[in-house]
């Protein structure tokens, strides 16, 4: 009796692991639509992912400087973000199109919070959407919440001194 009862749990084994395994195929399809569509996302025209170490490049070393000095050649709008949040990607679309309306006046970038957590640390970024609106000269303003395009176009305006 025992063998025929190993033989039966093999037989149910080969059945669950038949039926779970369009399952796992398809977790795994989708797995590589995330990245694919991550990729898609970070090669929007105009808009540049940072890291903590192109951001002190090209925004401000804080890890040696002590005083606000932008790195900057133009004014730039930085967008720290997560994947998860909502809000964060209603924003998207419209810094998308912010980085579109003007390239080669503002730099356009985006920091994913959960990628980044020193850097998002070291600007005290509790809440997101967070949007640090630097200017060349002045020093930078940090927007928290969601934003319409008006306001940004505002501040863009009124921060960035770009028209």
């Amino acid at each position: 009796m025992k063998p025929f009862n190993k033989l039966i749990m093999r037989i149910y084994s080969y059945i669950l692991m038949l039926l779970l395994l369009p399952f796992f195929s398809n977790c795994e399809g989708q797995q590589a639509k995330k990245v694919a569509d991550a990729k898609t996302t970070q090669a929007v025209v105009g808009v540049e992912h940072l890291t903590k170490a192109t951001f002190k490049q090209k925004v401000f070393d804080f890890e040696h400087n002590k005083d606000w000095k932008y790195a900057g050649d133009k004014p730039c709008i930085i967008d720290f973000y997560a994947e998860w949040c909502g809000p964060c990607k209603k924003l998207a679309p419209t810094v998308e199109q912010i980085a579109k309306d003007y390239q080669g006046k503002i730099n356009v970038y985006k920091v994913n919070v959960d990628e980044q957590q020193e850097l998002a640390g070291a600007f005290g970024i509790q809440s997101i959407p967070s949007v640090l609106f630097c200017p060349q000269t002045d020093r930078p303003q940090m927007s928290t919440g969601y934003i319409t395009r008006e306001d940004f176009d505002k501040a863009i305006k009124e921060v960035l001194k770009v028209q």
